[in-house]
């Protein structure tokens, strides 16, 4: 595979302390022609199922032979493995803590390594940073054509993750909210394409908690100023939104406690 040149890198660091731009000054120290991409760094605090939903939606939109990091990892320093992953003709570098399982289960053919080769590595490798001492470096290397394979041996049981997936039941369609966006729009993990099939039959309706909408819209101004709608977002995943307003305050409820919240899609009104 071609390198692109480019790494993405998505944490939950938040933006306060120095160590994104470590991370960053130890890659552009390996290869100084890197182009670095901030996806976020404002995952939630070792939500590993927020930042495996996020690179699952952000990667596809970049070249083939990017690299991107993932550090979310409240198992530093400890037994869980170092890994690397080439899917769907990307690399993707972080912690063995089901943070790429969603990657690995969308794609039949991915190859998995397990990071050993600490000639790869930082000379000085703590117990509490390996974004910096460990991931950043091996993917600076892996962005100028390094080999996945001389990174280490194959890594053949990657731990899994229990991602939610929407399901249909007695005729009604079940999914959740999986990210609260910085405009207070709700991001579920029910697929426009999951949702196409089930519109076939009838039209829609979209609880979350007290809220019920009675039609899917095109656009957020489909809706009065202040009234919220559903809507296939930019990403086609199913969206509740406000028309100039926050759905998270909306429902009433902080962007944190909104994560998991059910949402349910039926063809007939009713209660959750």
């Amino acid at each position: 595979m071609k390198p692109s040149g480019i790494i993405t890198l998505l944490t939950d660091f938040g933006l306060r302390d120095p160590y994104v731009a470590m991370m960053k000054g130890v890659i552009l120290s390996i290869n100084p022609d890197a182009h670095l991409v901030d996806v976020s760094h404002q995952v939630k605090a070792g939500s590993i199922l927020q930042a495996a939903g996020m690179i699952r939606e952000t990667f596809r939109y970049f070249p083939k032979g990017t690299v991107h990091v993932v550090v979310v990892d409240p198992g530093v320093g400890g037994t869980r493995r170092l890994m690397s992953l080439e899917a769907g003709n990307h690399l993707f570098v972080g912690p063995d803590n089901g943070i790429f399982w969603p990657l690995i289960k969308s794609f039949k053919h991915t190859k998995a390594i397990h990071l050993t080769e600490n000639r790869f590595f930082l000379s000085k490798v703590s117990w509490t940073f390996h974004g910096r001492e460990i991931f950043s470096p091996v993917a600076a290397h892996l962005s100028l054509g390094v080999a996945l394979e001389e990174m280490g041996p194959p890594l053949g049981d990657p731990i899994t993750l229990e991602f939610p997936e929407p399901y249909e039941k007695d005729g009604i369609l079940y999914g959740q909210i999986t990210r609260v966006d910085n405009f207070g729009n709700l991001i579920t993990n029910v697929s426009a394409k999951k949702l196409g099939h089930f519109q076939k039959k009838g039209p829609l309706v979209v609880e979350l908690g007290n809220l019920t909408i009675t039609k899917l819209s095109h656009v957020y101004s489909d809706a009065k100023e202040g009234q919220p709608l559903a809507l296939i977002n930019s990403s086609d995943w199913l969206e509740i939104a406000v028309n100039l307003g926050r759905a998270s305050e909306y429902a009433g409820l902080g962007s944190g406690e909104m994560i998991g919240t059910p949402v349910k899609v039926s063809r007939t009104e009713g209660k959750l």
